[in-house]
This record gives structure tokens, C-alpha cells and sequence, in this order.
């Protein structure tokens, strides 16, 4: 290509040369003979330019052509389609894990219209914001604006100062998604003069919106101030009712974007290596923390003590709306997380084996070691990351629950069983990954018909063989495995959560069943 632009060149400056040699061998003649000949010498000087010209296209087109044939076949998988709702179940793990960097080329740049700019302030733990983030990639990506990197919450109950860098890698974020959607790390300057001066319009979404509802009220408010912030994010968007693309691009961020850090990712492979080592390993994501015993109010096999110190904690927090609670009721709902010696014996009468390696996935457990001593009995290998790892390997972790909490996320997802002993954002949104992981065993606690056994256990009403047997009876089906998310029109709280179970971007092998 190089030569036949040079010719061209030439060509350009041989017409110029043969101008001015006919011009000056004739300059003596008539002024029609002059014209004459130049007319009769410019066309066939013409008509070569063209004729290099259209070679020269003809040998660009087929360069074109052999390299879209290139890119069908080894191209990066995005250019055909997300792959990670579709990949074959027999293709390498690596390729589907999001702890296992991939090396892809980057995919084409969207080019769209930008109707203006989102700025959004994640709100609530590690995975609540995790979800959140889904929803506002796929509400910018639906709207045609670019999105600047989400803020993370830093002044609730876990005041982590933690940035979206530090967490998740901000680089692969960006440009993984660049095919869909833009996304910048900060505002343009001139823009973000104006939000520094307060020019911005800052308001909330309401929960559980359809997209027309960002279409038809936040998408005007983005054109007409040219920035808006939305300063709450958690289920601002719809479980059901969506476009088949607007779900299948909140898990393409959820499984493909969503990468944390290289630190926090190593991390992780070697607390998974570690336990590797060892055997089979259960994750127990064991919800019986100070802050969900003082946010729900369940304070079964507390003392009054620390039933007063709970009480406190949850008055202290203006946000956590409800401040009277009937604790016992509330487990007899099902409503509050299993203690300790209740997943114990819950763990035993499911013929868990007592060797078996269990690794807690969770932040300090509330009344310590005399609350664990149960479940220490019935199964010694307990473990945590801090038992596995020598401080030194923890020390930039400590004070930042996210960090941590998306380590305890990278080992649940790896684990060869995952008991949540309560239904929170963590457990959902884990549940949800590990059926993207070709449907890993997640074992879902039905509290509430757990409860009434335990009660009647220790009330002696029944004994342990039927006990067990009527446990076991009662999860059979609730082991993580195909199904379709319930639907509960007008009452998204009530209904399947999205992201514990996105079956609209799971490789289904078998009919679904409704949960």
C-alpha cells in the first residue's frame, strides 16, 4: 500500500510537470492549439490517476474483507455477542471466571449520540453496591450517556474509605464495557468546574423502576442540566418486565467487569489454594454479625446485655427505619438469620461430614468464641482468612470491610458447597454467581420450616432421625439448580431477586421449574 501511494504521488506531480512542459513548448501558438493539446493530454493523464486510483481501492476493500475473516474466527468473543451468558459448558473454567484475568483484545468502541453524563453514589455493603453498579451500567448504556466511575459508600455502618479502585479493577471496567457504553473516571474539566460550583441536579431514583422510568424522567432532567447524580442506587431497578439485552448486560458487568484488583484477586487464589491442599471445603456465609443482629432485631440466645447493646446500635442509625421489633416473631417468620448453634445442628442433620473443612465467610461474630463453641464442637476445621493468612498478608485489608468482604466473595464462589445462613446481598448475589459456574451447589436455607423443627427438636416433639430426615426432605430442590425466578407483580420486595438467579443469561440444559 505504501508503493501505491507513492505512485500516486508521482503520478499528481507528473500531470503538474506535463502541464508545464506543453505550456511552455507551445506558448507561441494560437490560443486554441494551446487549449487543443492541453485537452487532448490532462484526460489521459487523468484517466490514469483514476485507474491507480481505483486499484488502490480495489486492494483496500479486499484488505478489509480478509481481516473481517480474521476477526470471525480468532476476534475477541464480544465482537459476536457477549459469550458469558452463552459459553459452551465444556469450555476451559478460566474463561468464565472473573478471578481468572483473561487476555482479550478490546473490543470496538460504541459510537452513540451522548445524551449527557450520570455520576452515581453506590450505597450499602460490597455486594449491594455490586448489584447497583449492574443496574446503572445498564441505565446508562439504555439512556446513550456516559457514565463516570460509580462513587462507593463510605459513610454507613462499615465506614470503608475505600475507592472503586481499590476494589475493583477500574481499567478492565472501562474498557470491557467499551462496546456498549462509555465510561470515564472523572468528569470532563469544564464539567466538573460545575459540579464543583454545585450546578449539578442530585436526586434519588425510586426503587424497582422499569427502564421507561429512566427514560421518560431521568433521561429529560440528564439533558436539560447536562449532569445528573443519583445519590441512591440500591434496587433501583426492576427484577422482571426488562428488555432481554438490558438483563443480559447486568450480568455481562456482574460476571465479566465486575474484576476485583490484582492484589485482592492473588489474595484470593491462595486462600483457595490453601484450602485446596487440605480437601473439599464449605463456605458458611454466617450472618450473625453485630450489625444484622441490631438492623433486624433478632436476638435469639442473647443475654440482656447484649440484647440493650443491640437495641442501642439500631436506635443509633436514623436510616434503619424500623426501631420496634418483636425478635421472636421475627424468627418464627423466618425473617432473622440462623445463630450459630442453630446452623450447627441444621449442618449435622444434613449428614455434612464433621472433618470437613468449613470456612467462615463472614465479619466477627457477635458474642465470639462462646457463641461459636457449638458449632466448634460439631466441626472443629473451622477456618477464616485470618487463620489461613499471616497478618502481613492482611494488613492493607484491615479497616476496609469491602476489601475483605470481596475476599471472602472470590473463596465463596470456589467453594465446593455455599450455606448462607441468611438471605442478604451477599448470599443473593453469590447464589446468583455459582449457578452462572455451570449451577455449583448452593444449599438455600428455608428458615422459617427450620425454625419450627429446631423448636420442636429441642422441645423433644421430635427425634433426631426424624428430625434429620424432615430437614433434608425439605431442601432436596433447594440446591441452586435450574429454575425461573417467581414473579410477584407489585411486590418486588416479596418476589425472586434478580441476581441471585439471572436465568435469562444461565446455559440451561433442562426445563426450568419455578422456585
Amino acid at each position: 500500500m505504501c508503493r501505491l501511494e507513492k505512485s500516486e504521488n508521482k503520478s499528481d506531480y507528473g500531470v503538474e510537470k506535463e502541464e508545464r512542459r506543453w505550456q511552455m513548448g507551445f506558448k507561441y501558438l494560437g490560443e486554441s492549439k494551446v487549449e487543443k493539446m492541453k485537452s487532448s493530454v490532462i484526460p489521459r493523464s487523468r484517466m490514469k490517476l483514476w485507474i491507480i486510483r481505483a486499484t488502490t481501492t480495489a486492494l483496500l476493500w479486499t484488505c478489509v474483507v480478509q481481516l473481517t475473516a480474521l476477526g470471525e474466527s480468532w476476534g475477541p468473543k464480544v465482537l459476536k455477542g457477549w459469550p458469558s451468558c452463552f459459553t459452551p459448558s465444556d469450555s476451559p473454567l478460566a474463561v468464565k471466571l472473573s478471578s481468572v484475568p483473561a487476555k482479550i483484545h478490546l473490543p470496538p468502541k460504541r459510537v452513540y449520540k451522548n445524551n449527557g453524563y450520570l455520576m452515581v453514589s453506590c450505597n450499602g455493603g460490597l455486594n449491594q453496591m455490586r448489584s447497583a453498579i449492574c443496574d446503572m451500567v445498564a441505565v446508562a448504556r439504555y439512556l446513550n450517556v456516559t457514565l463516570i466511575v460509580p462513587e462507593l459508600d463510605k459513610t454507613s455502618f462499615w465506614n470503608d474509605p475505600s475507592e472503586f479502585q481499590d476494589i475493583f479493577d477500574v481499567d478492565h471496567f472501562i474498557t470491557s464495557l467499551r462496546d456498549e457504553v462509555r465510561i470515564l473516571k472523572e468528569l470532563p474539566p469544564r464539567l466538573k468546574r460545575r459540579v464543583e460550583l454545585g450546578m449539578i441536579h442530585s436526586m434519588p431514583p425510586i426503587s424497582w423502576s422499569d427502564i421507561s422510568y429512566y427514560k421518560n424522567q431521568i433521561l429529560p432532567l440528564i439533558q436539560k442540566y447536562k449532569i445528573v447524580h443519583l445519590n441512591k442506587t440500591d434496587t433501583r431497578l426492576a427484577n422482571n418486565g426488562l428488555p432481554i439485552e438490558i438483563q443480559k448486560l447486568r450480568c455481562r458487568v456482574n460476571f465479566n467487569a465486575l474484576r476485583f484488583t490484582p492484589q485482592i484477586e492473588e489474595l484470593g487464589r491462595r486462600v483457595i489454594q490453601l484450602l485446596r491442599q487440605r480437601g473439599p471445603f464449605l463456605v458458611l456465609h454466617l450472618r450473625y454479625e453485630m450489625d444484622m443482629l441490631a438492623f433486624s432485631g433478632c436476638t435469639q440466645g442473647c443475654n440482656n446485655e447484649e440484647v440493650e447493646e443491640l437495641t442501642r446500635m439500631r436506635y443509633a442509625y436514623p436510616w434503619w427505619k424500623e426501631k420496634v421489633i418483636n425478635s421472636e416473631l421475627k424468627r418464627k417468620d423466618g425473617l432473622c438469620p440462623l445463630t450459630p448453634e442453630e446452623t450447627a445442628l441444621i449442618l449435622r442433620a444434613m449428614d455434612v461430614d464433621h472433618s470437613v473443612q468449613i470456612y467462615i465467610a463472614a465479619g466477627e461474630i457477635y458474642g465470639g468464641e462462646r457463641r461459636m463453641a457449638s458449632l466448634r464442637a460439631s466441626y472443629p476445621n473451622l477456618v477464616r482468612k485470618e487463620t489461613l493468612l499471616e497478618p502481613a498478608d492482611l494488613r492493607f485489608f484491615q479497616n476496609h470491610s469491602s476489601q475483605m468482604a470481596a475476599l471472602d466473595y472470590l473463596v465463596s464462589l470456589q467453594s465446593d458447597i455455599f450455606v448462607p445462613t441468611y438471605d442478604g446481598n451477599m448470599a443473593k448475589v453469590v447464589e446468583g454467581h455459582r449457578r452462572f459456574l455451570e449451577f455449583k451447589k448452593t444449599i438455600l436455607l428455608d428458615r422459617k420450616l427450620l425454625v419450627d423443627l429446631i423448636d420442636q427438636y429441642n422441645d423433644g416433639l421430635l427425634g433426631w432421625e426424624k428430625f434429620s430426615s424432615l430437614v433434608k426432605d425439605a431442601h432436596a430442590n433447594l440446591m441452586g439448580s435450574p429454575s425461573r425466578r417467581v414473579v410477584i407483580p407489585d411486590r418486588p420486595k416479596e418476589e425472586d431477586y434478580f441476581y441471585a438467579n439471572p436465568h435469562e443469561c444461565l446455559q440451561l440444559v433442562e426445563p426450568l421449574s419455578s422456585t
